[in-house]
């Protein structure tokens, strides 16, 4: 019997400031996501970011919350009900938030109570991160190894390319290119500080020095091709990803750009930054942008408040004339289907280890 367990990052309960504070306090927490002492952290979380950050970040919970509850929750479930009707009764389908509910342990115990003995972790994270992917991977294990019988598990590490995934996020954005003209496309992703690149980098050559590498405030060439060295890669995973997706769009190669979004703090985070992109762009006569952030598999305050309100407003206040954001996946039926061939290409696996 196979599980399939779903895991998105997370959501506060509610736009109440005690629940956003709680949900920033374990978020922030992890040591994947500010990989810096324990100590350290504590006290960063803890004393300045938490407190002051909460009440801000609770009046934008309240700008995108949804009827239902917030838009990641509710997105996240419904995609959830469609894939358990896509798979059928052959497989179980449930859903876990690394931080806050539903709870990544109570997905994982409703798995094992139901006598699921072979488990599939699907984390909606298309490139890999150790701050995302990585920590599902990480907490997964921690749960399912205090088990006195260990399932048989396989984790799906990304889907970056995934042709499937590249198709679910094409058809959306097919629809809005046939519909107006657009003077340049912006793929938006959401950052990480450089350090946690370099972490990954066996090689000693992801990075480099603007001084040593002129291309590093572009593309850099480590980043323009996927290989063997930068294949764990999450910045040239992201550049993959938009590769796929020019292609499949008909875009050329002078009228789009990557950029990186979401930043927190005075450290380096991997550039470029889109709202400095977006000034640029603007300064180069490029007065109607489409946006995409193909990052996110579901709208959330990351999409719906930052790219399409919050660098809109960076765009018009440059001159831009019209800024128009692409939606997430969400439960599509083509980001459904994406995520059955995906189970379903992993699903043999399981049957190996038996």
């Amino acid at each position: 019997m196979t599980g399939i367990l779903l895991v998105n990052l997370g959501t506060p309960d509610s736009t109440r400031t005690s629940d956003v504070r709680k949900y920033l306090r374990e978020f922030l927490m992890d040591k994947r996501v500010i990989d810096v002492p324990y100590i350290s952290r504590f006290l960063l979380v803890n004393g300045i970011i938490a407190p002051f950050r909460a009440p801000k970040s609770a009046k934008v919970y309240k700008k995108v919350w949804l009827p239902e509850g917030s838009p990641l929750l509710v997105y996240s479930q419904k995609a959830t009900e469609l894939l358990q009707e896509s798979l059928g009764k052959e497989y179980k389908v449930v859903l876990g938030m690394r931080y806050q509910s539903p709870s990544l342990e109570g997905a994982l115990n409703q798995l094992k109570n139901e006598g699921y003995d072979k488990i599939i972790v699907l984390p909606l994270f298309p490139q890999y991160a150790s701050a995302s992917t990585g920590s599902v991977h990480d907490k997964v294990m921690e749960i399912v190894g205090k088990w006195q019988i260990i399932p048989e598990i396989v984790f799906i590490q990304s889907f970056f390319d995934h042709p499937a995934f590249i198709n679910a996020f094409a058809t959306i954005g097919k629809e809005y290119l046939a519909k107006e003209t657009y003077d340049h496309v912006i793929f938006s992703y959401h950052g990480l500080p450089e350090r946690q690149i370099r972490k990954g980098d066996h090689t000693g050559t992801c990075l480099r020095d603007a001084k040593a590498n002129p291309a590093i405030e572009g593309q850099p060439n480590c980043c323009a091709t996927m290989h063997k060295d930068n294949r764990g890669c999450y910045r040239a995973q992201c550049f993959a990803t938009t590769r796929l997706l020019v292609k499949a769009l008909g875009i050329k190669d002078e009228d789009y750009t990557v950029s990186f979004q979401s930043r927190l703090g005075k450290t380096p985070w991997i550039k470029p930054y889109t709202d400095e992109v977006i000034v640029d762009l603007v300064g180069k006569g490029k007065k109607r942008i489409l946006a995409f952030s193909p990052s996110f598999v579901a709208d959330c305050l990351e999409t719906t408040e930052e790219i399409g309100e919050e660098y809109k407003e960076v765009f018009e206040e440059a001159g831009g004339e019209h800024w128009q954001m692409v939606e997430s996946l969400n439960y599509s039926p083509a980001w459904i289907e994406a995520m059955k061939e995906m189970v379903l290409h992993y699903a043999p696996a399981l049957e190996r280890m038996a």
